[in-house]
Order: structure tokens, then sequence, then C-alpha cells
């Protein structure tokens, strides 16, 4: 009886508690953008959170960067699909963005085809919007729009912009969680508090540990 009491009540808290604004920032093409994106979905039916998805781009982040040859490879072909979520949230607003990242990022990170070109095509095919929109891949009619993207997801007082994932959490600009697997369900909800709290603090600025153990999108 006590423990169903206090269920109740922890319900009724986060019920009344106030609406989190989060802006999660994204390049399809990233898989550590694709993991932390799905694990603020698994968290937004469990806290009172208004998410909305942006486009970053790992193009204009690396442009002048001296990388690896497999790495930029990727990046320099990542600007097509950047470019076409682009061209769709001009065309269908950003609310299309969260369907369409969802569409592309399962085809790219779940599924493993990293046919970009067919993997657009499918993905606005599946959700309706016009075949038309894939030939902004290789145009640059939409570039400044997306440079705005960009740079509106960086942090106004960092020196530097650090990467993706890029999340805003009522307005407090930060790199990461950077993670190798989703977490689910009330895991997911108990990190994202614990994300919510240090982001609030005015001095929090860093946590880090070394990466172990490989990717998984399940």
């Amino acid at each position: 009886m006590f423990q169903c009491a206090r269920n109740v009540a922890d319900v009724t808290d986060e019920a009344s508690a106030p609406q989190t604004r989060v802006d999660f920032y994204f390049d399809p093409a990233c898989p550590f953008a694709w993991i932390t994106s799905r694990w603020i979905l698994e968290v937004e039916p469990l806290r009172r959170l208004d998410v909305r998805f942006h486009i970053m781009s790992l193009y204009l982040h690396n442009e002048g960067n001296e990388l690896p040859e497999w790495y930029r490879e990727l990046v320099d072909r990542s600007l097509g699909l950047v470019r076409v979520a682009t061209a769709a949230a001009e065309h269908h607003s950003e609310a299309v963005l969260r369907d369409l990242y969802t569409a592309l990022g399962t085809r790219i990170h779940t599924k493993g085809n990293k046919d970009f070109d067919a993997v657009t095509a499918e993905s606005l095919a599946e959700l309706g919007l016009p075949a038309s929109l894939a030939e902004a891949a290789r145009s640059t009619e939409y570039d400044a729009v997306l440079k705005r993207s960009h740079d509106a997801g960086k942090d106004p007082t960092a020196s530097a912009y650090v990467g993706t994932p890029t999340m805003h959490i009522d307005s407090t600009a930060f790199f990461g969680p950077v993670m190798n697997s989703i977490p689910r369900g009330e895991q997911a909800a108990r990190i994202f508090d614990a994300v919510r709290t240090l982001s609030a603090h005015p001095d929090f600025f860093e946590l880090k540990r070394e990466r172990a153990g490989s990717l998984r999108f399940d």
C-alpha cells in the first residue's frame, strides 16, 4: 500500500513539474548522435519534455581539419544528407525533422545501409515527401540555412564548437551525452534526470572517461 501511494505521488510530481525544453542538434550520419537521439525519445514519454530536432553538420564542423581518410570520406558524403534535411525543413517546417531523422537513421545505423542516395530516396518515400527534395544533396541552395542551424547549436559562450551530438536543455548547450548504446525505460529517464541536474549547475562544465566497448543500436 505504501509503495503504491509513493508511486502515485511520484507520477503526480512529474506531471506537475515544469516542462523542460530539449533542442537536439543532429547529423544523420553520426552514430553517436543517433544513439543519443533514441535515448531522448525514450525519455520523452516519461518526463515533461518539449523535444525539438535541428540540423548540424559534420562537414561544417570539420572544415579545414586534417582527418583520417576513412573519416574524411564519411564527412564529405554526410553533407548531402543534411542538405536534404534542410530542404525538407524549409518546405515542410522543422517539425518534419523528427520523422525524417528516424527514417534516415534507421536505415543508416540500425540497418547498416551506407548508400546515402538510396537511404534518402527511401526515407522521403516513406514519409510521403517529394522525391525532388533529394536534388538538394548536390545543390548549394540551402547551405546558408544549413549554416545558420549549425551555428545555432553552438554554445555561445564557448571558444570552439565541440561536436555531435549537441543538446540544449532549457537553453544550456553542451556536447553529449555520448553513449555506446541506447538506455531504455526508467534507466533512460534516470540518466536524463542526472544530465538535467548537471546542466542546470552554472559552474559545471565537464565530465568524461575513456570509451570502452562497441556501438550497439538495438
